[in-house]
This record gives C-alpha cells, structure tokens and sequence, in this order.
C-alpha cells in the first residue's frame, strides 16, 4: 500500500487501470465518468484527492476516441479542483500520433494540440508508451516518461528465433519505425529488412513501394508500433509470400485494429499476431487463435512506483535483475 497513491480511470479501458491497480495493491479509485442525455460527459471524483498523487488511466482509443480524450481532459479538470497534489496522465495508447508534422498543406499537427489539451486541463506529468514518433515527446511542456514493450516482444519472439535463428528475418513496414526495430533485431541477432510504403490519400490505405534488403528466408517477423487498419502489414505479408517466406509472425505495441483488419489480417495467412493490452481487443480478434495478448500492466504499474517514490523511470529500460512477468490474456 502507497500513502497517497490514487489510480484513476476512464471508460476507454478500465480492465487495464484495474491491473495496474491490482499489482500495485491499492483499491481503483471511485468516481463516476457518465453522459448525460444531450451527450455531454459528466465526472464526479466521490472521494477526498486533495494532496493525492493521482494517476488518471486512460487510452486514447475508441470506439470513439473524441470521448476518450474528453473523459481524460475533464477528469484532469476535476482532479485540479479537487487539490490533487500531482496529477499524472497515464496514456498507454496516445491517439493522433500519426498527426504530428505538416506534411499537407493547410493540416494541423494534432498531436501537438492534443499535448497542449492535457497540460492546460491540469496534468503535471504524463506516461505512455511506445508513441508513433518519439519527437511527440517534445510537444508536451510537462515532464513525462514513454515506456516501451520492445523487450516483451524480445522474448516473446526469441524461442521463434531460436528454431532456427539463420531461417529468420526481421520485416519493418514503416521506415518511421526504423531505430526501434533496428534494436530488436540486434537483441534477436536477426537480419532486418525495410519496406517502404506511401500513402496516396488521407483514407489511411497504405502500399508498399520498395523492398531494402534480402528477403532470402523461409520465416519473417513483421513488427511496427501500431496496427489500424492492417493494410500495411497484409500488403507486406503478400510480398513476402510472393518472395517465398511461408512463416511470417506479426509483432506490434498497439493492436486498434479498426473495422475489420482483425478478420483481414487473421485471413492474411500468418501464423501468430503478438500485441499488448494497451488497446483492449476488439471482440473480432478475440474470436481467433491467431492473436496472442502480452499485458504491460506490471510495467506501468512498476513505473508508477517509481514516479511516485521518487526513483528512476529510466532504469525499466535496461533493468539489471528487474523481473516483470510476461503474462498472456
């Protein structure tokens, strides 16, 4: 038990916050996140905050993002009225990321506006993880810390590697993605190969314009950060079938999987999809063996002791004897 360590949560992904409480040890806090009839939410905090370190859970995902991020800007709100001592804006999914550079003319970069959004409701820190650029970082004027589930992928992907580790290579989809997977492959001791893709419009089809590097293997891990649509990572599973791979695995943080890509990518012909709990599943890829769910729960829940006591966040990175459990939901 925490003195005055409160965990907070939204209606984005309350199971999450719940875990994250549970090994932590200490009871989810209490208060109401409803809507009224004309569909504007109302919150209510049913217990003393004043002086609290709170943490408000809370991922930016749907099925409708805009009440997610509003669940999370009211709550802020809410907690700051109350006198909260520190309030921390746990996102283990942040939303826009891909809106963050003017690459259109006449855009917005949302995902600076969205950083602007949390610091000014009352956030004094946030946590997230694996955001879609690490740049994002620097559009908030609040302190935080972005964790990474890359060595859970690590070791989820080693024994698949361990097969037959010269029959293996590493496939990234999206050259954003680069310098983390970069790292991953080195822990594997794998080969990486790049694909380049190209959006032609703002649908958020993709398509893969260019190959860099050898696909001379029998399997293929594809790993990237997120997955929405799916359409990138389906289209670079037909290059490597068409290049011969039969074994192709799929990795990434955070599974949206928006309308129907669990059902495209489970049809893709991929052996296993191995994600994390940042996003909760959609009820279509529950239905499928093909999916399997690593929670990162113990590592938020880990660096909220820290931050809370005053220790280094900076150290989950490369943990010397750190032993969080690698569960499966």
């Amino acid at each position: 038990m925490f003195r005055g360590l409160s965990v907070y949560t939204g209606n984005a992904h309350p199971k999450f916050a719940r875990d994250i409480a549970a090994h932590l040890e200490v009871p989810l806090g209490d208060a109401d996140v409803t809507k009224f009839a004309n569909d504007n939410i109302f919150v209510k905090i049913n217990e003393n905050a004043r002086e609290h370190d709170v943490y408000v859970v809370q991922s930016l995902v749907g099925p409708s993002v805009s009440d997610a991020i509003m669940e999370l800007l009211i709550m802020l709100d809410a907690f700051k009225r109350a006198s909260a001592g520190r309030i921390t804006a746990v996102m283990p999914y942040y939303a826009y990321g891909r809106s963050d550079k003017k690459d259109q003319p006449r855009v917005p970069i949302t995902a600076r506006l969205l950083a602007d959004l949390i610091g000014v409701a009352g956030a004094d820190r946030f946590l997230t993880m694996d955001m879609h650029q690490m740049q994002i970082q620097g559009f908030f004027s609040i302190p935080g810390d972005e964790l990474s589930a890359r060595n859970l992928l690590i070791e989820a992907f080693r024994s698949i590697v361990e097969k037959d580790p010269n029959g293996v290579a590493l496939v990234v989809p999206d050259l954003g993605y680069a310098n983390a997977a970069r790292r991953i492959a080195e822990a594997l001791q794998i080969p990486l190969v790049f694909m380049q893709k190209t959006h032609r419009d703002n649908s958020g089809r993709s398509e893969v314009v260019a190959v860099i590097g050898d696909i001379d293997k029998q399997r293929a891990i594809i790993i990237d950060d997120e997955i929405d649509t799916g359409t990138t990572i389906v289209n670079a599973v037909r290059i490597l079938h068409e290049r011969g791979v039969n074994e192709i695995y799929v990795g990434c943080t955070h599974a949206v999987l928006s309308g129907n890509a669990a059902q495209k990518l489970a049809e893709s012909g991929i052996v296993k999809l191995i994600t994390t709990d940042t996003a909760p599943l959609r009820p279509s890829a529950r239905d499928t063996q093909k999916f399997e769910v690593l929670t990162v729960a113990p590592l938020f829940a880990e660096a909220i002791r820290r931050i809370h006591e005053g220790e280094s966040v900076g150290a989950l990175f490369n943990p010397p004897g750190l032993q969080l459990p690698l569960q499966v939901t």
